[in-house]
């Protein structure tokens, strides 16, 4: 077939002539945002700054309807973007005028707006959507918890795709509004302040305000039937717990336990620095998951994790990541530990405080118990790989490595690094080698071969270096009983076990995928 050489008219020259050279040379943002571990996670071309999420949710048919308002900037010329979102989409504009839109993959929603996008520019996309959550599979699961009254979204690292469409990756944090209607006699539990309660029509509207940056995966909804009970710290901290009312015998552990909420943040804010958010609680529905999450200013509780009594160490874990994991979040998901080696720490710290055993008694005891062959010493917590993201090892591993660098540097500059890192790191993201090199700046040592060696290191640190960093109540004792042991049994004879040790490993299902 042959083709002709079309020559354009002087006319139609200058219409080409007319169009921008941005919107000629505007090009799709990436469907991902470059994560190692989830490489289809989170979009290019774009930085959100607010979430206004108004929403009608029924609980007797889990129907969830919704209009989202996404404030953001390009940051590229932008022909194209993506959100994250998996339910039902009927309508999408883009500054007000209406855009193309197309479901790809298992959460993508790909938007093409009337015109390019010119980097630099804010703009506003509205989304109108609805769906049932809970029968929404991405993957096999749904991280929508269906419950006897309601629903809950609370999973990490994804959650946002059931209920709102987003750039779901912690490097794109944002401010959010979360206003839900819910049937009169119900309520709906999200994250910051509540801002107001306006009943109409049988409907009751929530209206919540996180003011504050916020990753996607720490923005929670629970609609259900709740106890709710508030409070307020010293300082005028707003203080909301909740409790689903169906929580039976276990709900006298679970109140015990999260109404110390406020005892335990202010503890914390002397171990890490001032509280960073403008409001505080935790919520406990009625799920039959087993595992915690720090969802911002409002942590979720399994009630699992009270099954068998109070327990205020899974509160001081969740607190914690207040401070490590949400005001400070990781860059990639690879960089884990800079949230849950620290959590796990904290509770070694509580415990201290409790005279249940010292951080170094613990570290101790857990470097004891794993002998050298157990395969707990080949997952590395500064880069576990997607499947170990949540290995015992991230938490316990990770927070001996705390307790070595505790031992190098000295307790002045080990508190001074804990307190300084969220202060100077507020709000925004970091990765496991940006906090070596701050530990470095504030000790003056160097500390590249320590963080590699509990860090980094496919294996069970020998007795040197485990002497060196002080880790171990006898490493060469223990080093020749885990040549002796059999699997499993390690050293742990050689080294009293911690009175808090049983109530510090409750948690050990704290973070997880549900339905996985």
């Amino acid at each position: 077939m042959r083709h002709r050489l079309i020559v354009p008219t002087a006319a139609a020259a200058c219409l080409l002539l007319a169009v921008p050279a941005s919107a000629a040379d505007a090009t799709p943002g990436a469907p991902g945002i470059g994560d190692s571990y989830y490489p289809g996670y989170g979009n290019g071309g774009y930085d959100v700054s607010h979430y206004d999420l108004r929403l009608k949710y029924q609980p007797a048919t889990d129907r969830l309807e919704g209009t989202a308002t996404v404030l953001a900037t390009a940051t590229q010329d932008l022909s194209r973007f993506n959100l994250d979102f998996a339910l039902d989409v009927s309508e999408v504009l883009v500054g007000g005028r209406k855009a193309a839109f197309a479901a790809k993959g298992d959460h993508e929603l790909e938007i093409t707006p009337a015109a390019p996008l010119d980097s630099g520019r804010p703009f506003t996309v509205v989304v109108r959507y609805g769906g049932t959550p809970s029968a929404v599979k991405v993957g096999g699961f749904t991280s929508w918890l269906r419950t006897r009254d309601g629903g809950v979204a609370a999973n990490e690292p994804e959650a946002a795709w059931w209920w709102f469409p987003s750039n779901d990756h912690p490097l794109d944090k944002a401010t959010y509004d979360v206003s839900v209607a819910v049937p009169d006699g119900t309520q709906a539990i999200s994250n910051g302040r509540l801002v107001s309660t306006t009943s109409r029509l049988g409907w009751t509207r929530y209206s919540w305000r996180s003011g504050k940056p916020q990753a996607t995966y720490l923005a929670t909804l629970a609609v259900g039937r709740f106890d709710i009970t508030t409070d307020t710290t010293e300082n005028g901290l707003p203080v909301l717990n909740a409790y689903s009312k169906n929580l039976g015998a276990g709900a006298g552990a679970a109140k015990a336990s999260v109404e110390r909420s406020a005892e335990v943040a202010d503890w914390l804010s002397g171990v890490f620095g001032p509280y960073p958010f403008d409001a505080l609680g935790g919520y406990v529905p009625d799920v039959p998951t087993s595992y915690a999450l720090e969802t911002q200013t409002r942590p979720f509780y399994s009630p699992r994790q009270f099954a068998s009594g109070s327990n205020v160490s899974v509160v001081v874990h969740e607190l914690a990541h207040q401070w490590y994991g949400d005001s400070v979040s990781l860059k990639d998901w690879r960089d884990i530990w800079v949230n849950e080696g620290f959590a796990r720490y904290a509770q070694w710290l509580w415990s201290e405080k409790e005279g249940e055993g010292t951080a170094q008694e613990l570290a101790d005891y857990t470097y004891a118990q794993h002998p050298a062959e157990d395969a707990f010493w080949t997952v590395k917590p500064g880069d576990p790989g997607p499947d170990n993201q949540f290995h015992a090892a991230v938490y316990d591993r990770g927070a001996i490595a705390l307790q070595a660098l505790r031992n190098t540097v000295g307790d002045d500059d080990f508190f001074t690094i804990l307190k300084k890192w969220p202060r100077d790191r507020a709000y925004g993201n970091a990765s496991v080698r940006d906090f070596e090199v701050f530990a470095e700046k504030v000790s003056g040592k160097p500390l590249g071969e320590l963080f590699d060696t509990w860090l980094f290191t496919a294996s069970k640190p020998g007795a040197p270096a485990a002497r060196a960093a002080g880790i171990g109540a006898d490493a060469d004792a223990d080093a020749d009983a885990d040549a002796d042991a059999d699997a499993g049994d390690g050293a742990g004879a050689t080294v009293a076990r911690p009175k808090s040790w049983k109530a510090i490993h409750a948690t050990d299902t704290v973070h997880g995928r549900a339905g996985r």
